[in-house]
């Protein structure tokens, strides 16, 4: 039996009955898929039936503000995706005329949507022949097909993508490419990976030359940035001082805490934090410690600090992108993971 028969019978034996695989309907694909980029399909499941809840078209999702898009997103990471996702729903409407795209070529014009996304989305609505390559079907292939070349090498993406090509030229490209993906999530695991009863192990190069813990190459990642962000909470008459968050950083466009963002610990650098804290907020402000945490990011470690303020001073002028609101119209907002912690832990809802 051939390498894709083999996989395809095991998808049809053991897949996971998941709402976007009962649909052709690509925007609800493209919903599935954006929203389970790098992310668990339990953590990302919740989120997709709230979505399709509160948008079930691609004309609901545009015509929501940014602001509702993050605020569902919240909790979900890398942010830009759902601004990206808000960005196309637009497009697709003044483009496609609220018509979803299903080709590939179409597809791939979109903001936000790259190879996989557009070759999943084409496969799974209209059964174009056409490949998709995530960490899943990298590593059944790196393994099965003994192939060292590091995945995230641009030598290594074309000799995976036409190897995948050649694979699906003769298939159902709707189910052998979900075939795959999932055979990747649920048996080819990244950690003990069910080898002992794979059906593919016969002719795995990993599992007959005891690489399987070896395969797939990647290239060494960049090092992890180190910051640490000291919020201050200021709090009267049960309203918050609040902060939107600028371009060009994590979190954009999101709300947290004034911070000092300091090169080490406050108390290892306390001259300039209380150099900057004086300028910010008046000779006689007065801290509090509350909370830390560690937060983990892809390319970033944070450790943060909650501070309590009095006896501050307040320079709007300052800071254009401060302003005063109340605890409800601070919790629909939308928040880093940080401060939804810390408001869960110190204000009851």
């Amino acid at each position: 039996m051939s390498f894709q028969s083999e996989i395809v019978n095991w998808y049809l034996l053991y897949k996971r009955d998941l709402p976007w695989r009962n649909t052709k309907d690509a925007y609800v694909i493209w919903l599935s898929e954006v929203i389970l980029q790098q992310t668990r399909v339990e953590q990302g499941l919740p989120y997709f039936n709230r979505f399709l809840d509160n948008y079930p078209d691609v004309v609901a999702f545009a015509s929501a503000t940014e602001t509702q898009i993050l605020k569902l997103w919240q909790g979900l990471g890398y942010y830009s995706r759902g601004r990206n996702m808000h960005f196309t729903a637009k497009q697709v409407c003044e483009i496609h005329n609220g018509q979803f795209p299903t080709k590939y070529d179409e597809l791939i014009k979109l903001k936000g949507v790259g190879d996989y996304t557009a070759a999943a989305i084409a496969s799974f609505s209209s059964n174009e022949s056409k490949a998709v390559l995530d960490g899943n079907v990298y590593r059944v292939l790196s393994r099965y097909f003994g192939i060292e070349t590091p995945i995230n090498s641009s030598g290594g993406k074309k000799e995976f993508l036409a190897l995948a090509q050649s694979l699906i030229s003769d298939q159902d490209a709707s189910v052998y490419n979900q075939a795959i993906m999932e055979f990747g999530a649920l048996q080819c695991k990244p950690k003990s990976p069910e080898c002992s009863v794979c059906p593919l192990q016969t002719g795995c190069f990993a599992r007959n030359n005891n690489l399987v813990a070896t395969l797939p190459v990647k290239l060494n990642k960049l090092k992890k940035r180190t910051r640490y962000f000291n919020y201050f909470v200021c709090l009267t008459e049960e309203n918050l001082l609040v902060k939107k968050r600028n371009p060009g950083d994590i979190w954009q466009e999101l709300y947290d805490f004034p911070l000092i963002e300091t090169t080490q610990n406050y108390q290892d650098d306390q001259e300039n934090f209380l150099t900057q804290l004086k300028g910010g907020f008046g000779e006689d402000c007065k801290i509090t410690a509350l909370s830390q945490q560690k937060h983990l990011l892809t390319h970033q470690t944070i450790y943060v600090q909650f501070f309590g303020l009095d006896n501050y001073i307040v320079n709007f002028s300052k800071g254009a992108d401060i302003k005063w609101v109340s605890l409800q119209e601070f919790d629909e907002l939308p928040q880093p993971k940080v401060i939804t912690n810390f408001m869960d832990t110190y204000f009851i809802k």
